[in-house]
């Protein structure tokens, strides 16, 4: 067995299981291809009476049943082809049902790598339309090959009863048709692979033009954006021509193959006549049967083409699933912790030149309030994202109430913390649903309840449809100061035990600190709180200082302690009040 056909039987293999549960759908689909196959040797068969004696004073055949054979034959074949398209058509939709699901879990579940592998135009479109084209596509070559196959087989068993010696004589087609595909079906995963690799590139252009669409137009970029974009459409259109050429190549080829056996076959069929005595009838069924023949061939010869692809595009599907692992788990549950946190001679490093951490020990009392500080990459956001293990620790280990976090079921882990950030993501739902997300069925009460700790009650109910108003695409009906309440009230509905402030302040003007500061001190009541800050003003009221530089503590203590001390603390406190 050659390496090609293990690849296409391993690729195979893959999406098998997803056609499982779609058994009987592939029967019906053989069922209505054998009925319909076999209605094909019958237009042909009736050359041979009609010709023979149809047409003469002493017809043989009457006149009503021509027609009404006709009608009957086109019938069945409709019928039949109706059955074939919609047992396949339901086929193609389950599998594909089942893989978005199966992907889309996976990227709900997989290691944050894959958000920094992957591009979001990417991601959306390997799960939305690489998934539906390849399977369309690939049901579409089953369809092909079901239907094509039969009506073959049909069409060369009744060349076979009416003459056998010239059938066979069409048996050198087979192997020079099956050596083109071969080779053409080759060339054409090639490109598929390319392709989709260039209409990734195209959605990313797209994607990154649609977020900053302000700075385009600002810094007038948009001749820059144009070239990037039309250099990605202009590879796109060249593979796709390439794609084009090699699956059109096997057309031509296979119909001069055809051509030439055509030719050889009337040759060999006016010789017999001569010699053997064959009907008119009987030669122009024979090759109306073998021209009929070319059709299912040459469609059978062109499937490599729509597998290539169908595959490809599914295998793309399947890799996200198989080259990024999902998150590893603990069995440590807890319904509510304390909130003591422990970091031990932590380091984390992206490579041997990205250190984020480095031998980091830090311990955290439950109910503390600890801010951490320090210059713009001194590894605040990274520490207080390991928590949550939205990253890991490549050295040492981080403990919640003594357990280590990797111990910890990542469920009832991240169970225990609230996360307020300057980047406030909302989903285009209502005010209700983006304030108790995860919450099954949503307490209303408790929603309003925490709207009112955010200061955010009156504005909800200011709204026509009160907490059920929808907030739009990521929050775009709200002011900033109101996301940045809304994620607060989302903590507080939440109400977990540890805390997380990722400059939770910094975006906003001094009316909108105000209220979101008042919002933030009910929050932190009776919670361990982490408070990630550049604007020092917003962390008096913290119980402790951790000062970071170049991923290592360096300083810890009260502000006082620390301004006493005249070290990193004390000179960012100078530059930021100095006026």
């Amino acid at each position: 067995m050659t390496q090609p056909t293990q690849n296409l039987r391993q690729r195979l293999a893959r999406v098998a299981p997803y056609f499982a549960g779609t058994k009987l759908a592939f029967v019906l689909a053989a069922v209505g291809a054998s009925i319909g196959a076999a209605t094909e040797p019958a237009l042909a068969a009736m050359m041979k009476p009609l010709l023979d004696g149809g047409f003469t004073q002493q017809g043989k055949v009457p006149l009503w049943a021509v027609p009404a054979v006709i009608i009957g034959l086109f019938l069945t074949r409709g019928i039949s082809g109706f059955l074939v398209n919609y047992a396949l058509s339901w086929a193609s939709n389950e599998a594909t049902l089942k893989m978005r699901r199966d992907m889309f879990e996976h990227v709900l579940l997989s290691q944050a790598s894959l958000f920094s592998q992957q591009t979001a135009s990417s991601l959306i479109n390997t799960v939305v339309y690489e998934v539906q084209n390849g399977t369309q596509t690939l049901v579409g070559a089953a369809q092909t090959l079901i239907k094509d196959s039969f009506t073959a087989v049909a069409l060369l068993i009744y060349l076979l009863w009416i003459n056998w010696q010239l059938t066979l004589f069409i048996a050198v087609l087979l192997p020079p048709v099956a050596v083109t595909v071969r080779y053409f079906s080759r060339r054409m995963h090639r490109i598929s692979l390319a392709t989709q690799g260039a209409a990734d590139e195209i959605a990313y252009v797209m994607e990154e033009n649609t977020l900053a669409w302000r700075i385009v137009r600002l810094h007038d970029a948009k001749a820059a954006q144009e070239q990037r974009f039309n250099t990605a459409s202009t590879r796109m259109r060249q593979l796709s021509l390439k794609g084009t050429v090699a699956s059109s190549a096997i057309t031509p080829v296979t119909q001069l193959i055809s051509a030439f056996a055509l030719s050889a076959v009337i040759v060999v069929a006016l010789w017999q006549s001569n010699t053997q005595g064959a009907t008119v009838g009987g030669f122009v069924a024979f090759i109306t049967a073998m021209l009929m023949l070319i059709s299912p061939l040459r469609h059978l010869a062109d499937v490599a083409g729509p597998v290539t692809r169908g595959l490809t595009a599914i295998q793309r599907g399947l890799d996200l699933m198989h080259k990024v692992p999902v998150e590893e788990t603990g069995t440590h549950t807890a319904a509510r912790a304390r909130g003591e946190l422990e970091f031990r001679d932590v380091s984390l490093r992206y490579n041997e030149d990205a250190v984020a951490l480095s031998g980091l020990t830090l311990q955290v009392r439950a109910g503390e309030k600890l801010a951490l500080v320090g210059p713009s990459g001194a590894g605040k956001s990274t520490l207080v994202n390991l928590l949550p293990r939205f990253l890991d620790p490549t050295e040492g280990e981080i403990r919640l109430d003594g357990v280590p976090l990797r111990d910890w079921e990542l469920t009832s882990l991240r169970r225990q913390f609230a996360l307020v950030s300057q980047d406030v993501v909302l989903f285009n739902d209502t005010i209700a649903a983006n304030v108790g997300i995860g919450s099954h069925p949503i307490d209303l009460d408790r929603v309003r309840s925490a709207l009112a700790s955010a200061n955010l009650l009156d504005f909800a109910e200011e709204q026509p449809e009160g907490v059920m108003a929808r907030v739009g695409h990521n929050g775009n009906q709200l002011s900033g100061g109101q996301r940045q309440r809304l994620a607060i009230a989302r903590a507080i509905y939440k109400d977990a035990p540890v805390l997380i402030l990722d400059e939770a302040t910094s975006a906003l003007d001094s009316a909108s600190e105000h209220l979101v500061q008042q919002a933030l001190e009910r929050l932190m009541e009776g919670r361990t709180t982490i408070v990630v800050a550049h604007r020092l003003s917003t962390i008096e009221k913290a119980d402790r200082i951790a000062v970071l530089n170049q991923g290592r503590l360096v300083e810890l203590g009260t502000r006082q302690e620390l301004l006493a001390q005249a070290g990193l603390f004390a000179r960012l406190h100078a530059l930021q009040f100095k006026f």
